[in-house]
């Protein structure tokens, strides 16, 4: 049970306050909610832009890493396609540091020519080397884009084109910035040796004064169910034949992603995994295969890609794959097999929750989905899913309507 104390500010900030005072740290987190999925679809990428913007200085402070530096703090940031993160940890007597640095940036990145130009060459080397140079760098650009027809998880954090974020004006950045960048569109949390009314006292100092901002208010374009399967092969210089399934499943807050969950663990949880067991082991067709979802905030998708043994026919490993799902709809699974994977959930989620950093962040996400609370009531939700559940979705979500299929082709 992880407890905190919740408080909103006049400007609308949330602030959540968790106490632990077996560490000397502190950590500071600050989620902005805003994703790739709230881009304009002629210009994404600004999400994940921005992340690196914010390191770029802001009005009062130059450089942001050297005062934290000299505080003994560290810090990093990630987007992803639902929201863009912040946080900083340094020792708990120099919290203050933490709440200047971060209102600063909230109150007023600066906004030069030059900072601009230096984090857009990043990105775009970013973008060239992971996603243009690398191999297979763009399987989820093209899978995204035959998974999805709708809604906006259809480009990827880094951008849909290069040169959305090549053509970035000063002015477009600014406009991101002052829609999504504000007080009523984040929270706050603050962990660690830290007190409930000493965080109030810095709080209403540091991030009072800041004017609100509009609530950005998102109305996202839904994705139509599929009705029909969906193909897709590509030929590219790549070492290994791959495959790709993808199938829709549920958003984060629907009871039943916690069945598409442990689902994903029953096929590909590890080396007693049925996939690993049966494809890579047994029948060797695969030389690696993983079963995983996108856990994203709207409805996701759930995805088995797999790198194929040379010599083996494209073909017969994707019937494989279709082999070991049929088994799972006809026969379903052990009640056995389903204590074994909410037992490994289970450990994996008090594993996670050991450092006070990680703590911070699942609870701004979570007060994000609705409800900081919802963290402590997830154990119980994965305890809820019975064999029966796991059956009856085995067949609803891998219907071969509901599925896209790439083959990802060696040309060599």
């Amino acid at each position: 049970m992880i407890h905190f104390d919740r408080f909103v500010l006049a400007n609308g900030l949330r602030v959540l306050v968790h106490q632990d005072v077996s560490t000397p740290m502190a950590v500071v987190n600050v989620l902005y909610d805003v994703g790739a999925r709230d881009e304009d679809p002629a210009k994404t990428g600004f999400a994940h832009f921005f992340e690196h913007l914010m390191f770029g200085g802001s009005i009062n402070i130059p450089v942001y890493d050297d005062p934290l530096q000299l505080a003994g703090g560290e810090n990093n940031a990630y987007t992803t396609n639902d929201l863009t993160n912040y946080y900083c940890q340094l020792p708990a007597e120099n919290i203050e540091t933490a709440f200047w640095l971060e209102s600063d940036r909230m109150l007023s990145l600066a906004f030069s020519k030059k900072s601009l130009e230096v984090q857009r060459k990043v990105v775009s080397e970013e973008f060239k080397e992971h996603y243009i140079n690398k191999p297979y760098g763009d399987v989820w650009h093209k899978m995204r884009e035959l998974v999805y027809t709708t809604h906006p998880y259809k480009w990827m954090t880094i951008g849909k084109e290069l040169k959305h974020i090549e053509n970035a004006t000063l002015e477009d950045v600014k406009a991101f910035f002052y829609k999504h960048y504000n007080p009523a569109n984040a929270i706050l949390v603050v962990a660690g040796n830290v007190e409930l009314q000493q965080v109030k006292n810095l709080a209403e100092k540091w991030f009072g004064p800041i004017p609100s901002g509009e609530k950005y208010n998102r109305n996202l374009p839904q994705e139509p169910v599929q009705t029909a399967p969906r193909f897709l092969e590509v030929k590219a210089n790549v070492p290994l034949d791959a495959l790709f399934k993808c199938w829709h499943i549920y958003p984060r807050t629907d009871d039943r992603y916690y069945t598409a969950d442990l689902i994903s663990d029953i096929l590909s949880g590890g080396a007693s995994s049925r996939l690993y067991q049966n494809l890579v082991k047994e029948k060797q067709l695969f030389s690696s295969i993983d079963c995983s979802h996108m856990g994203s905030t709207d409805a996701g998708i759930m995805v088995i890609e797999g790198k194929l043994v040379k010599g083996v026919n494209i073909k017969d490993a994707d019937a494989a794959v279709m082999e070991e799902l049929k088994k799972l709809q006809q026969e379903g699974i052990a009640a056995s097999e389903l204590e074994k994977v909410k037992n490994k959930t289970e450990s994996a989620m008090a594993f996670e929750d050991m450092t006070v950093m990680n703590r911070a962040a699942s609870i701004a996400m979570y007060e994000l989905l609705g409800d900081a609370d919802l963290m402590n009531k997830e154990l119980e939700k994965y305890k809820a899913v019975t064999t029966e559940k796991i059956a009856e979705q085995c067949k609803v979500i891998f219907n071969e309507n509901n599925c896209s299929t790439m083959y990802y082709l060696s040309s060599n």
